[in-house]
């Protein structure tokens, strides 16, 4: 599949209100940054998801057609015939992440913060399901005044998204400020196949972070450790072109609390719907 240079490389939409100010500063950003957590500073890395990544496939549920049956004598159709569902537009064929040794997140970090990167340490580093032409997995990091930066890996190599890589912080919180934003992204892995990942910060009322795709509402659990989370998915999809694919599988955050209870559901923000009331 040869692709569009311009189209290989995506933010992944929001559908958020994000003002154009913000939007212009950040390239191939969509979502954003993080605040302080109270009292995890200190929290060690997590280095891979302890039995919160299924590896299941989940797919985006696309009406069937709706079969009428012609009346009695006319056509040549018997009334038996099976209904055949269209397929689904795409799937999520992994969301399993793997451990990112010490040695290779302080080399990570080095080339993602320069001498900046003392100042630092990681709360979750992790490999993706699948890897990219730039990015095999992140490493998300935290300084003592509880400024939060991530880094997307590629062997033992970081980048970041932003300039600086602060920039994250206190950018975009959903509605209720009990969830932010840092950077969401995605890029092509082959034909038909698409790697996406991205990261934000929750406040101490949220004990679970949970991410669905598109219009499917699967939920898969989302790494969180250090005030911070962490979500990415291997997809398998039909559309012919990146944009295509993150208009139709964008990610969507849900929270809850220690009681099992959803209190924030970024489908239902009217600062990405734009359902204000």
């Amino acid at each position: 599949m040869k692709t569009d240079p311009e189209d290989r490389h995506t933010s992944l939409p929001r559908r958020w209100g994000l003002p154009l100010g913000v939007a212009a500063g950040v390239a191939a950003v969509s979502v954003a940054a993080v605040a302080v957590f109270g009292g995890e500073g200190a929290a060690k890395p997590v280095l891979a998801a302890s039995g919160g990544n299924p590896t299941s496939a989940v797919t985006s549920p696309i009406p069937s057609p709706t079969r009428v049956s012609p009346p009695a004598g006319v056509g040549s159709a018997p009334s038996s015939a099976p209904v055949t569902s269209a397929p689904a537009a795409f799937t999520v064929t992994s969301t399993t992440t793997t451990p990112i040794d010490a040695g290779a997140v302080a080399k990570i970090l080095a080339s993602c913060l320069g001498s900046d990167a003392s100042k630092y340490h990681a709360v979750i580093a992790v490999r993706t399901p699948v890897a990219s032409q730039d990015w095999d997995g992140a490493v998300i990091a935290v300084d003592s005044a509880d400024q939060y930066v991530q880094c997307e890996t590629k062997g033992d190599r970081g980048t970041s998204q932003d300039v600086p890589p602060t920039f994250i912080n206190n950018r975009l919180w959903g509605t209720g400020h009990i969830v932010e934003y840092f950077d969401s992204i995605g890029e092509p892995v082959g034909q038909g196949r698409y790697l996406s990942l991205g990261a934000g910060h929750y406040t101490s009322d949220v004990a679970k972070i949970t991410i669905s795709y598109g219009d499917n509402p699967k939920q898969h659990p989302a790494i969180m450790a250090g005030g911070a989370f962490f979500y990415t998915a291997a997809f398998s999809t039909r559309t012919s072109t990146t944009k295509q694919f993150s208009a139709i599988s964008a990610p969507y955050v849900h929270a809850y609390n220690a009681a099992g209870k959803e209190i924030y559901n970024q489908k239902k923000d009217a600062q990405f719907t734009g359902n204000h009331k």
